[in-house]
């Protein structure tokens, strides 16, 4: 599919696709080539996007300080119409609160981070566990097991739809509407189909949480406040419609790529049986070097970056893919270490906008290494299996192991 033109203020000698940088691959580190972007490109450039995306083109920031920068300026740097999908459907309302700036963007944190925050979690963590054995309970005994598929697709997203309220049975469904979200390859109408499909049902569950309040979060947003006053519509369908999307996948994709990870180096699978104390340094290290998300802002005011022209209501995006190997942050970047003594990476983003469920997503990775580790033996891939990753929320889909 043709890529839409750059504008005419981009310089054509920074007119870069990036795309074939986080290609499907089968190598042991499937980020391997974002090295080339940090070692062959310039720190600032150009990519188009195809025309069906969520935008035509963006400016791309690849070390580690200017990711950071635009995270932190709020005052050059806007999350306007970020994950803008329900645009596809004609719907205005704003995804809250990531679409949200600051100051306004705190009022939203203020409602939803108690649900969120490690006491939380912390009160969770009997019914996370839970989840997470009763999906190795099926397979501990068989000597195999598809990791990604069976484990890792369903117990983040188990424990989601408890906090949302959302009736269990509509798992399937829900992971079918966003995957075509998602990873349609820019089919348009399978896109529409997806978030269509999820904003109505969202819509009928918004109303039957407003009929029947309940102990959930979808209930807590619609019976809520900021400010004093009682949320609107469109306020109350964009932060439940955010925390739909962005809740189904992010973690299982990680927990994938964590399991193939270690089912390929057994000497760093070795290690975390014998000392489980480095679980949580290690899920830091399974979290910065699989940054599945590169996340983009929208330019405030016009300014000059690396000597190149940025004009207001220019799209840029942040390379986390880059970022988070960046050796002028992070010693021996391509290396896995558990010993880093400070470990800042982008893969749950910065700045006021940092990941809403980064406490969630950190203890459910956690419990879930901890408890396979603990039950199941040393596993391998199985023989044969397909290895090969796309790097990004697509990850490895299956992931079939084996142990004695």
């Amino acid at each position: 599919m043709p890529r839409a033109p750059a504008p005419q203020h981009v310089p054509q000698d920074l007119v870069i696709d990036v795309d074939p940088y986080l290609r499907a691959n089968t190598e042991f580190d499937p980020f391997i080539f974002t090295e080339e972007v940090r070692e062959r490109l310039p720190p600032l450039f150009y990519s188009p996007m195809r025309p069906t995306g969520l935008f035509a083109g963006a400016w791309v920031v690849t070390r580690y300080a200017d990711i950071r920068e635009v995270y932190q300026n709020e005052k050059l740097y806007s999350t306007k119409d970020s994950a803008n999908f329900q645009a596809f459907v004609g719907e205005t309302f704003p995804m809250i609160p990531l679409a949200v700036d600051p100051p306004e963007h705190g009022k939203y944190r203020v409602l939803l981070n108690p649900w969120f925050s490690p006491r939380a979690i912390t009160k969770m963590e009997p019914k996370i566990l839970a989840t997470i054995n009763d999906l190795i309970d099926p397979f501990a005994d068989k000597g195999e097991a598809d990791v990604a598929y069976d484990f890792g697709r369903l117990y983040p997203v188990r424990v989601f739809m408890g906090l949302m309220g959302f009736p269990p049975e509509r798992l399937e469904e829900f992971l079918s509407w966003e995957y075509a979200i998602l990873h349609s390859n820019y089919d348009l109408d399978r896109v529409k189909w997806g978030i269509g499909s999820a904003i109505k049902y969202l819509r009928e569950f918004v109303e039957e949480m407003r009929r029947d309040p309940q102990d959930n979060l979808t209930s807590h947003i619609v019976h809520g406040e900021v400010d004093g006053r009682p949320l609107t519509e469109d306020e109350i369908m964009g932060t439940v419609t955010f925390l739909w999307v962005g809740g189904l996948d992010t973690v299982a994709a990680t927990n994938a790529l964590m399991f193939r990870r270690l089912a390929l180096d057994g000497a760093l699978q070795q290690r975390l049986r014998e000392a489980p104390e480095l679980i949580p340094e290690a899920i830091e290290e399974f979290l910065r070097v699989q940054p599945l998300v590169n996340s983009s802002r929208m330019v405030k005011e016009d300014h000059v970056l690396h000597g190149v022209q940025l004009r207001r209501g220019d799209r840029i995006i942040c390379y986390n893919a880059t970022g988070n190997f960046d050796p002028e942050e992070f010693a021996d970047p391509r290396q896995f270490r558990l010993d880093r003594p400070s470990n800042r990476h982008f893969t749950l983003a910065g700045g006021p906008h940092r990941c809403l469920g980064s406490h969630l997503a950190r203890r459910e990775l956690r419990l879930a290494l901890a408890e396979f580790l603990r039950r199941i033996p040393p596993f391998r891939i199985k023989e044969g299996a397909d290895l090969t990753v796309t790097p990004g929320l697509m990850a490895t889909p299956r992931l079939p192991v084996v142990w004695n």
